[in-house]
């Protein structure tokens, strides 16, 4: 298992059926990714200067995000890009700590 670091350019018109269905718990049911997504993706920073989501995602894929790629992240993200494949965790999400969240941002300018 690795944790990678990613960025990603959010298609602002679909986000909210992104938000949808994690919160209907359809994402976190996928098998085997879904819970860790869910975790990263409602985790999610967002970075006003290059108008990009960025998160941690638990991964067991080669290539990199495959199968999340395939199942969701595609329908919601263009320019997914594997800033570092092996990130501690914890660090990595206190790199991005003081960015604002990902939800607020996208959607209050919904």
């Amino acid at each position: 298992m690795a944790k990678r670091f990613v960025r990603a350019r959010p298609k602002r018109d679909q986000l909210p059926d992104l938000r949808e269905r994690l919160e209907s718990g359809e994402i976190e049911a996928m098998e085997p990714f879904g819970r860790a997504m869910t975790k990263a993706l409602e985790n999610a920073r967002f970075d006003p200067a290059s108008g990009e989501a960025i998160w941690i995602e638990e991964d067991y894929c080669v290539p990199p995000l495959a199968m999340e790629r395939a199942e969701v992240l595609d329908d919601y993200f263009t320019e997914i890009t594997i800033v570092e494949e092996d990130v501690d965790e914890a660090a990595g999400w206190q790199q991005i700590d003081d960015l604002p969240g990902l939800w607020e941002q996208i959607l209050d300018q919904a």
